[in-house]
């Protein structure tokens, strides 16, 4: 009884340390996923993934944390909210003038500042927890980590139905990071589904992406098409891209559960270079250069200034007719390559 108290005590302190640590919530949870292989198995056969192949290759290092940290016992789930605006309506999405970027990418790249903060973390647990030999492992986004189930097994929240994590007091709007540790820790009850009824992540879907309650085909999500997908946008989902220039909110911004999100805490989440305000045209005057300087520090950086192009032009292909920016697409033409010469002929096409 005296080891399940201490045991339960010691996850209470983990949690606080995490807390202080400027995390927004703490949870802990076991390692086995084994509940989740059919599913996922299931999911891959349909090919949903697309073009993520190494969603394939990695299924199996997903299901055994112990391959991603020998003697792996417990994993520690963090969660941070980055909502970066007061305002997350859809109106954003209806001035097809502007460019609309998904909130998660109006500050600073996440994975630098939520590693950061789980490596300070660490450090306070091989402090706090000497002399026990401390092994830990920590993860963004970066690995093979089934990061929703993780949370969902640690108490943080409920998978909607549209996948992501949900949570009664802070909607979706945060990011998810974990710690695989080797040590037995007390895990925490997982919470129960509050979706109930509700399917308006389902319907708002533009491109119909959210074939159902948990099942998402990738390969027609615009976070996929605009960020994963290299190649050329297929063109029947060209017109409900929209303005969506990089990854879509539709499904979060219409969630009901969203109204009890918080603002982020964290100044590195908060909008910069006023990206909330950008116009289309801005964005495709954009040399590579003026790219790279723009977006340094940034998730968008990876996806590179001609994927970057490739959607801006699309979206001027969706944007109010008129003869300027129909001149801004021609402006590419001569030096553009093949694929960015495909989506702006296009995108001339919807102006004519």
């Amino acid at each position: 009884m005296n080891d399940n108290l201490n045991n339960k005590n010691l996850a209470e302190n983990i949690k606080q340390w995490g807390l202080d640590l400027g995390f927004d919530a703490v949870g802990i949870s076991n390692i086995d996923f084994d509940h989740q292989k059919d599913l996922y198995q299931d999911w891959l056969s349909q090919g949903y993934q697309g073009e993520m192949q190494y969603l394939e290759r990695h299924k199996n290092i997903k299901f055994d944390p112990k391959k991603l940290l020998d003697g792996a016992q417990s994993i520690i789930s963090v969660r941070l909210d980055y909502l970066p605006l007061e305002k997350n309506t859809l109106d954003a999405i209806k001035q097809k003038d502007r460019a609309y970027i998904a909130r998660y990418t109006l500050g600073r790249d996440y994975h630098k500042v939520l590693r950061n903060k789980l490596k300070q973390f660490v450090k306070k647990l091989e402090s706090e927890l000497q002399p026990r030999e401390i092994k830990a492992r920590v993860f963004t986004d970066s690995a093979p980590v089934l990061e929703v189930e993780a949370a969902k097994k640690s108490g943080l929240g409920w998978r909607g139905k549209h996948t992501l994590l949900l949570n009664k007091d802070h909607g979706s709007w945060f990011f998810l990071g974990e710690i695989y540790i080797n040590q037995k820790l007390h895990e925490d009850k997982q919470d129960s589904d509050h979706c109930g009824t509700c399917s308006a992540c389902i319907d708002i879907c533009p491109t119909g992406a959210i074939l159902g309650p948990y099942k998402l085909d990738a390969r027609k999500c615009i976070s996929y098409l605009t960020i994963e997908h290299k190649t050329s946008i297929p063109v029947e989902y060209r017109k409900k891209i929209g303005n969506r220039i990089y990854g879509c909110d539709d499904c979060q911004i219409i969630c009901p559960w969203n109204k009890y999100a918080k603002l982020a805490r964290e100044k590195d989440f908060h909008v910069k270079n006023n990206l909330d305000q950008i116009s289309l045209i801005d964005c495709f005057e954009l040399n590579e250069e003026q790219f790279k300087s723009l977006f340094q520090g940034s998730a968008i950086y990876r996806i590179g200034h001609e994927q970057w192009l490739r959607n801006v032009a699309v979206a001027l292909g969706n944007a109010p007719k008129s003869e300027h920016v129909i001149n801004v697409l021609k402006s590419r033409l001569e030096s553009a390559s093949d694929l960015l010469k495909e989506h702006i002929l296009w995108a001339i096409e919807q102006h004519n």
